[in-house]
């Protein structure tokens, strides 16, 4: 592993797959009685949200205190930055604190990278979703979903996405998550198929490790996953589609479409899921939808990604006598 991880691009198929494997020890951990390893114990850990989160931070938290962690949690409102402080000035605020590592989720493409980059602190810096760049540890947490779910808990340790067909749909132009997952299905082997309006399709996609569709209809008894992707209108400022009914007509997906995918296919979110409009109430709780999976898998996939940047070379996991036997 690197020193931080800002991009999924960043990530070699060997470290993608050493988080995955490491993941799934860290996914034992919850199923005992008390869910909390020392690895972090000692270490400080800043959560630094300059942008609105549930999933991402809660998640992130949950995995600190799970390696015994101490966490300060920040949040841009009600702090100095709402009086105009700059990252400079807070990212020193931090150095001079002594934190070990920096959780940073900002608006602004490219500012977890300047983070790590600038010389303003000496700590990891990890990635928590910056403007409409990227979001690494939601294309992990998804990646081990598809691994679990198509080839199995324990069949696929050690095992990449090779030959997979994941769909990616909705607003690629805004999406983070859709940008992460294409370049983290592709170091996996996976074959990565989006499907936008013309309008929510970003300018030189024909550079990305993927194929592009306009017919979702087409697209969808070929794909072992679709993912579906929330209009960010937050991001907006045009008017990218006609109405939210003609965008759900094209490229929303309800039970009828959900029908047409093979049966051992399985319908993702990355949350939070606007109902009735990219997906509808029957899809997001039927069996097949892996949404509340994905937020579990994520307190996995974070400690993973926190052990192996903060914890050294010990075991992750300690299995005492009783456990072995």
């Amino acid at each position: 592993m690197q020193r931080h991880l800002i991009s999924a691009a960043d990530l070699t198929r060997d470290d993608a797959v050493h988080i995955l494997d490491t993941a799934e020890e860290m996914a034992r951990v919850a199923d005992r009685p008390i869910k909390k390893l020392p690895t972090l114990r000692g270490r400080t850990i800043v959560n630094l949200f300059f942008e609105d989160s549930t999933r991402t931070r809660i998640s992130f938290e949950a995995a600190e205190k799970r390696l015994s962690a101490d966490v300060i949690n920040f949040s841009a409102k009600g702090s100095s930055v709402s009086k105009g402080e700059s990252l400079k000035d807070t990212a020193q605020t931090l150095e001079a604190m002594g934190v070990d590592a920096v959780v940073i989720r900002h608006g602004a493409s490219g500012a977890p990278y300047r983070l790590a980059n600038s010389g303003w602190i000496d700590a990891a810096v990890i990635n928590a979703g910056d403007g409409t760049h990227q979001h690494p540890t939601q294309a992990l947490l998804d990646a081990f979903t598809m691994r679990r779910r198509l080839i199995g808990r324990d069949a696929g340790l050690g095992q990449d996405l090779s030959g997979k067909r994941i769909t990616v749909v909705g607003d690629v132009l805004h999406s983070r998550v859709a940008r992460s997952n294409v370049d983290l299905l592709h170091t996996l082997g996976a074959e990565v198929t989006l499907v936008a309006p013309p309008t929510l399709v970003p300018v030189g996609v024909d550079s990305w490790p993927c194929a592009v569709s306009y017919d979702l209809d087409s697209t969808l008894p070929k794909s072992d996953a679709v993912m579906m992707l929330r209009v960010q209108r937050e991001r907006m400022n045009a008017a990218f589609f006609p109405t939210e009914r003609e965008y759900s007509r094209r490229y929303g997906l309800d039970g009828d479409r959900m029908a047409r995918l093979p049966e051992h296919a399985i319908v993702m979110h990355p949350g939070p899921m606007v109902r009735g409009m990219e997906i509808t109430a029957e899809v997001a709780d039927s069996d097949r939808c892996t949404a509340v999976e994905q937020v579990a898998n994520g307190v996995s996939i974070r400690m993973a990604v926190l052990y192996l940047l903060l914890g050294g070379n010990e075991p992750a996991v300690t299995h005492s006598r009783t456990e072995e036997k």
